[in-house]
């Protein structure tokens, strides 16, 4: 495997330069930051992305106030105190997208996130301490424990709530395909996902970076040359 500083360089030339390109790679919370969040945030990014995913984006945040509201300000024992009329109700709420199973996905991650907390002392702890080198251990237990936490939502979940790891996009993908890593063009398989795992595990051991910097750079790196400007406004800066 080539050295990432290659893959580095290649980004830096393609955004205009290092300094460009580092103000293009978000930061991730410290461990002490994340594990002092209250599990109210952690459940309303869980939500949020499952209600992006397979939705346009700018929609669920022109009507997140609404989201807020509806749903308690996401206080996940609040929430598993409501009785079923309450679930009822969101299937026509306005204030929402009325999506019934998405909306009952959320009462289960607010149990899954009570589990959690109850078991490490807050959902926050129990992320703080999961090491960003195995990753794809957390993926699996979002997707066993959780509701609708699976494949790309759960690594967009830990990469908005300031989880350091990666996404594997088609564009990542694409770069570790380039760069010599035979997995396959939409890795999902363990064996892919662990040999994906070790390799930015590698590079973080290389090059001293987080993995959501390792992520972000391979993904500016190669397929579509998408402006600045126009990531800038995609990250809300």
């Amino acid at each position: 495997m080539p050295s990432f500083d290659s893959i580095r360089r290649r980004a830096a030339l393609r955004k205009g330069g290092d300094q460009l390109l580092a103000g293009l790679l978000p930061k991730p919370l410290a461990r002490q930051q994340l594990a002092e969040l209250g599990d109210d945030r952690f459940l309303a990014e869980m939500t949020r992305r499952i209600f992006c995913s397979g939705f346009n984006w700018s929609v669920i945040e022109k009507k997140w106030p609404g989201f807020e509201a509806a749903f308690l300000g996401f206080a996940p024992r609040r929430l598993l105190s409501q009785p079923p009329e309450f679930w009822d109700a969101l299937v026509s709420d306005t204030r929402i997208v009325r999506n019934g199973q998405k909306i009952m996905a959320v009462a289960r991650n607010a149990q899954f996130i009570a589990d959690i907390a109850t078991e490490h002392g807050g959902f926050g702890r129990f992320l703080a301490y999961w090491p960003s080198t195995d990753q794809i251990g957390l993926l699996e237990l979002l997707g066993r424990r959780g509701s609708r936490l699976g494949g790309n939502t759960g690594q967009y979940f830990l990469r908005y709530i300031g989880w350091d790891g990666f996404i594997l996009s088609p564009d990542v993908a694409a770069c570790l395909r380039d760069a010599g890593l035979e997995i396959a063009a939409w890795p999902s398989s363990k064996r892919d996902l662990r040999r994906v795992q070790d390799q930015f595990n590698a590079w973080a051991a290389e090059t001293g970076l987080p993995l959501v910097h390792l992520s972000r750079i391979c993904a500016m790196s190669i397929g579509e040359n998408i402006p600045v400007e126009t990531l800038r406004a995609y990250q809300g800066e």
